[in-house]
């Protein structure tokens, strides 16, 4: 057995996952592909999140930092000023204060256009979020601002399925 796939979440990552999000950009954004796993395990949810094409800035102190959110719509469809409108808002089934979320998840840092994020969250479980969206946006998350963190447009999008 690889080495890696040894220990409690170490194993859980080199099993398939319970669901998967598969991302997609916007017109604007038609290079930023990727997918997000989801992998349950007694904790919590691992969420694991491997990112490319996303929008870069070569310059030391600006290196882009995206939102990352799980929303309540359940499609990736939208209009002219909102490609992915119908994602709605952030998934808040308690109606928590941001960046209490339900669906309020660490920030995808850009590295030459690519992303990998993988952490343990217990704010959700898979089931819960089956048929939601999940959303990159081009701004970091300030944490503060209501009700979405100031994280700016949505360009990229794709919806949890098992």
């Amino acid at each position: 057995m690889n080495n890696l796939c040894l220990g409690d979440f170490n194993s859980v990552l080199c099993k398939r996952p319970q669901a998967v999000a598969v991302i997609r950009g916007s017109k604007a954004y038609p290079d930023t592909r990727g997918r997000v796993l989801f992998y349950e395990m007694r904790q919590g949810v691992i969420v694991r999140a491997e990112i490319t094409g996303l929008p870069q800035n070569k310059s030391a102190c600006k290196n882009p930092i995206f939102a990352f959110h799980i929303h309540e719509g359940d499609s990736c469809n939208g209009n002219d000023t909102d490609p992915f409108s119908n994602a709605k808002g952030h998934y808040n089934p308690d109606n928590c204060p941001h960046p209490y979320h339900a669906g309020d998840m660490p920030p995808l840092f850009g590295v030459n256009g690519t992303a990998f994020s993988a952490f343990l969250t217990d704010r959700f479980r898979i089931s819960e979020i089956i048929g939601r969206t999940v959303i990159i946006h081009i701004h970091p998350d300030d944490f503060m601002t209501q009700p979405s963190g100031g994280a700016g447009e949505k360009i990229a999008c794709g919806v949890v399925v098992r």
